[in-house]
C-alpha cells in the first residue's frame, strides 16, 4: 500500500457491552479488491474520486456524496474507475437486524437499488462516521447508527415502516433522562433501558420528547457538571474523567458545542474574573 493509500478500522460498540459494529476509512489510488462478501451489509459513503463496483452483475459507479448498499453474502468487487484517479470512502458493516427495528416483517432489506443518491442521509452517515472513528462512544454508537440504518431502509428499501407513535413517550424518555444523569460515568445501554418496547421506539420517544437523541442529552448534562468543575479550579484534563467524556478532546469538542469555548478558555475567563 503507497504512501498516499490508507484503510483504517474501528470498532464501535453499541451501548456499553453492546455488539460490535466496524468503521471503515478508506482512500485507494490504484487498489483492486478481489471478489469477496461480507455476513453484514456493507453500507459505504463516497467521499472522494470515483470507483467502480461489480454487484449483481452491474457495474455500480458511486461518486462523491453516493451511498452504496450491498447485502449480506453477495459477492461484489472495488477498484478505481480510472487509472490516474484514485477513490476515497467511508463504510460500514452493521447486523442486519440493525435495519429492521423501525420496519415491519423483520425479514431482510432488500434494495432494488443499490447505488443510492440521498444527500441528507449521506452526509448523516459520513458525519456520524467521522465523529465516531474519532471517539467511539457507546452510547452515541447506539443512538445514532441505528436510528440511521433504520431511515436508509425505510427510505430505500422493500420493507415497510412501523407505526411511529410511541404510547407513553414523555414518560419513557424522563426515566430514560433520569437514568443517564444518575449513571453519568457508565450510562446503560439503551437495549437495556429499553425493556417493553424495541430500541427504535425508545429512540422515537426521547426524540420526540427531548427534541435531541440521548448521548447528545447526556453529552449537554456532563458539559454542564464540567462546567461547576472548572469553576471550582479544576482543569480541563481533570475534569474530563469526573463527568464521564473518553478524554481532554472529548470534552473539549462537546463543550465547544454546548457554550461556543473550550473548557481551558473558560476556565481562564472564570480564574481570571477573581483576580
Amino acid at each position: 500500500m503507497s504512501a498516499r493509500e490508507q484503510a483504517l478500522w474501528t470498532r464501535a460498540r453499541l451501548g456499553r457491552c453492546g455488539p460490535p459494529l466496524d468503521l471503515l476509512t478508506a482512500r485507494f489510488d490504484r487498489h483492486v479488491y478481489a471478489s469477496h462478501t461480507h455476513e453484514q451489509f456493507s453500507i459505504g459513503i463516497c467521499v472522494g474520486g470515483s470507483e467502480v463496483i461489480d454487484y449483481r452483475g452491474d457495474h455500480l459507479r458511486p461518486g462523491p456524496g453516493s451511498i452504496v448498499v450491498l447485502a449480506p453474502g453477495e459477492m461484489h468487487t472495488g477498484r478505481p474507475a480510472a487509472s490516474d484517479g484514485g477513490y476515497a470512502y467511508r463504510a460500514l458493516y452493521p447486523d442486519p437486524s440493525l435495519l429492521t427495528e423501525g420496519t415491519l416483517g423483520g425479514g431482510l432489506p432488500y434494495f432494488r437499488e443499490p447505488l443510492l443518491d440521498d444527500p441528507e442521509l449521506a452526509t448523516a452517515l459520513r458525519r456520524a462516521h467521522a465523529e465516531l472513528s474519532a471517539c467511539p462512544d457507546p452510547l452515541e454508537a447506539e443512538s445514532r447508527l441505528p436510528w440511521l440504518l433504520t431511515a436508509l431502509a425505510r427510505r430505500h428499501s422493500t420493507a415497510r415502516a412501523t407505526n411511529d407513535m410511541v404510547p407513553g413517550a414523555a414518560h419513557i424518555a424522563h426515566a430514560v433522562r433520569d437514568r443517564l444523569a444518575d449513571d453519568l460515568l457508565e450510562p446503560p445501554s439503551l437495549a437495556e433501558l429499553a425493556t417493553a418496547l424495541s430500541r427504535y421506539q425508545l429512540l422515537r420517544a426521547f426524540r420526540t420528547t427531548m427534541g435531541i437523541p440521548p448521548y447528545a442529552w447526556l453529552a449537554q448534562h456532563r458539559v454542564h457538571r464540567a462546567r461547576g468543575l472548572l469553576d471550582s479550579g479544576l482543569k480541563p484534563a481533570e475534569v474530563a474523567g469526573l463527568v464521564g467524556f473518553a478524554d481532554q478532546a472529548h470534552l473539549t469538542r462537546w463543550f465547544r458545542r454546548v457554550l461556543g469555548v473550550t473548557p481551558a478558555a473558560y476556565r481562564n475567563s472564570v480564574q481570571d474574573g477573581r483576580r
